[in-house]
């Protein structure tokens, strides 16, 4: 036995769990088939300068300490950018930059071109698209809801405090572990996002596919779990 650092998990309440468990029980026989049609998406933040994760480094015991053993921060931030993207078992969809605070309209502007977007980028291989978002609520507001219905879209209806039921968090992780090789750290907000979009339409469909393979697994956490934390 021995100490370690806490994981980071969102705070489950009663009905969150039992959110979780029903949502865990009516998909818990789909396909990867069925899963292959889903559009997961999903915001994040990522910062110009270090990271939100904990970093670590070997030191010899006595070594004084030098630049590769430290996290240079700055007093005042060095500035991070929000992204908005989406993904499919076949790549990557449009992601995109999100400017200030996202209002529902925002929001709305981001479907009706991104999400439009990488529809149509593969229309070839969609045999009925499913869109998954989270319960933001600029995801729930009125004018989304609108806006969804009049796609004729099919919605996941996803449990609230559950970034771990969507393989998008992964693939995010994969790009601010990327973020990490550049020799420089990116002059401003606008070089970041440029890399983010970069790494991210790098991303194979084979690394795309393996996300959304591993749905039936994480759905198999949470039965498991009673609707509680899982390992992912």
């Amino acid at each position: 036995m021995g100490a370690f650092a806490k994981r980071k998990k969102p705070l489950l309440s009663l009905k969150h769990r039992k959110a979780r468990l029903a949502f865990s029980k009516k998909y818990k026989d789909w396909t990867i088939d069925q899963w292959k049609r889903v559009f997961f998406s999903d915001e994040t933040k990522i910062n110009r300068y270090g990271s939100d994760s904990r970093q670590y480094c070997w030191k010899k015991r006595g070594e004084r300490l030098r630049d590769q053993h430290v996290t240079p921060t700055l007093k005042h931030g060095g500035g991070s950018i929000m992204v908005w993207a989406c993904f499919y078992a076949f790549g990557p969809g449009y992601c995109c930059q999100i400017e200030g605070n996202m209002t529902a309209e925002d929001y709305c502007g981001i479907l009706d071109s991104d999400l439009r977007d990488s529809l149509d980028h593969f229309s070839g291989n969609i045999p009925g698209p499913i869109f998954q978002q989270d319960n933001d609520p600029k995801h729930t507001a009125r004018i989304t809801r609108e806006w969804l219905k009049d796609s004729g879209m099919e919605i996941l209806d996803w449990p609230s405090q559950s970034p771990d039921l969507n393989p998008i968090e992964h693939l995010w992780f994969i790009v601010k572990q990327k973020l990490k090789g550049y020799p420089t750290v990116a002059k401003n907000c606008d070089e970041l996002f440029d890399r983010v979009v970069e790494i991210w339409w790098a991303l194979s469909p084979e690394e795309c596919s393996k996300m959304v393979e591993s749905m039936p697994r994480r759905i198999t956490s949470v039965l498991k779990a009673k609707g509680g934390h899982t390992k992912y």
